[in-house]
């Protein structure tokens, strides 16, 4: 089964920038849809960001115009840049992926995380005022 490792959270000041990593231990071009998911204590898991097998990518509202998602094949990595944090932002940040269906909706994938089988250990995410 396809294994995922996140790195790359730590702790910010509000404004400040992190790029999170996602490795896969595989990734076969055209057929995974790969995201990015998160959950603050207390609270339901959420999305932030989705790649579907054919390249379009999503994000969620609250995130639009600060957050980016893309992936690159030969290192079968998935990144999520944040940038203007805010402490909002606060929480676990989990890489999920799962096979993608024929014709993938890039809404739909961001937001059914129960859909996705694999997922990475999470890495935490901590913005301060």
């Amino acid at each position: 089964h396809v294994q995922l490792v996140e790195s790359g959270g730590g702790s910010v000041q509000a404004g400040g920038s992190l790029r999170l990593s996602c490795a896969a231990s595989e990734l076969i071009v055209g057929d995974i849809c790969m995201g990015w998911f998160r959950q603050g204590a207390g609270k339901e898991r959420e999305g932030v960001g989705i790649i579907v097998s054919d390249g379009r990518t999503a994000l969620a509202d609250s995130v639009e115009g600060r957050f980016a998602i893309s992936r690159d094949n030969a290192k079968n990595t998935l990144y999520l840049q944040m940038n203007s944090l805010k402490p909002e932002d606060t929480s676990m940040y989990y890489c999920a992926a799962r096979a993608c269906p024929s014709r993938p909706s890039n809404s739909f994938e961001l937001a059914n995380a129960a859909l996705y089988n694999y997922w990475g250990q999470g890495t935490q995410v901590t913005v301060s005022s």
